[in-house]
């Protein structure tokens, strides 16, 4: 499945030739004119990369960027800046607020791309780092299970709470609930598991946890999962 990338940037003509560029490159564009536009895409939707402009009316890519990191289901999201100043202090700034690669304008397109593809290599490699930690999770969330739902300790009758998961979102919370691992997950759902890192992101946004400790006690306590 392609990367899904969000672009974000105030003006037309770049923005519609950067997205076609990506998008005969092989990935899946999402394109914005603002950083307000792109908070209230970010709200239902978690992308692989995030390239944003600098320069930009109301709220420019520092005040963006800082609201990316500020929220926990987002903060690992790769940030690449575009701008039209490339002075030293500038980069610098770029690196202080957290962006993970600087690019100035203009650029080689193909260049972009390099950048983009080695910033997912790299997020791949450190979540296959993040495995062995995982597993003592798992266990943590299994031991949680087991006491939110042993005899006298029963989760309450639930509260009159909607939430709109898709079957595939469902499907997955009731994995996460049982401890397992996105590896297992991906491999009993079929699919990639950069696909179940969305996916638990995405019930991180709709269940307003942060972490999957929580994500599992809010289901359980509110019948969303057995």
């Amino acid at each position: 499945m392609a990367a899904t990338l969000l672009l974000v940037d105030d003006e037309p003509g770049l923005r519609e030739a950067v997205t076609a560029y990506l998008e005969d490159s092989g990935f899946e564009v999402t394109a914005v004119p603002s950083g307000e536009a792109a908070l209230d895409y970010l709200q239902h939707h978690v992308p692989d990369l995030i390239i944003t402009d600098v320069m930009m009316p109301q709220m420019d890519g520092y005040a963006f960027l800082e609201q990316v990191r500020q929220q926990p289901h987002l903060n690992h999201i790769p940030i690449v800046f575009l701008t039209a100043r490339g002075m030293k202090r500038d980069r610098i700034q770029g690196y202080d607020a957290g962006c993970d690669a600087y690019l100035s304008k203009p650029f080689d397109p193909d260049e972009l791309v390099a950048i983009i593809n080695n910033l997912l290599r790299r997020q791949a490699a450190a979540r296959d780092d993040a495995e062995p930690n995982l597993a003592s999770l798992a266990q943590q969330i299994a031991e949680l299970r087991a006491m939110l739902l042993q005899d006298g300790g029963r989760p309450k009758p639930p509260p009159s709470i909607q939430l709109d998961l898709t079957p595939r979102e469902a499907s997955v919370l009731q994995l996460v609930v049982q401890g397992l691992m996105n590896k297992e997950i991906a491999s009993q759902l079929n699919t990639s598991v950069r696909n179940i890192e969305k996916y638990v992101s995405r019930l991180f946004v709709k269940t307003g946890t942060s972490s999957r400790t929580e994500l599992v006690r809010f289901a359980l306590e509110n019948h969303l999962a057995h």
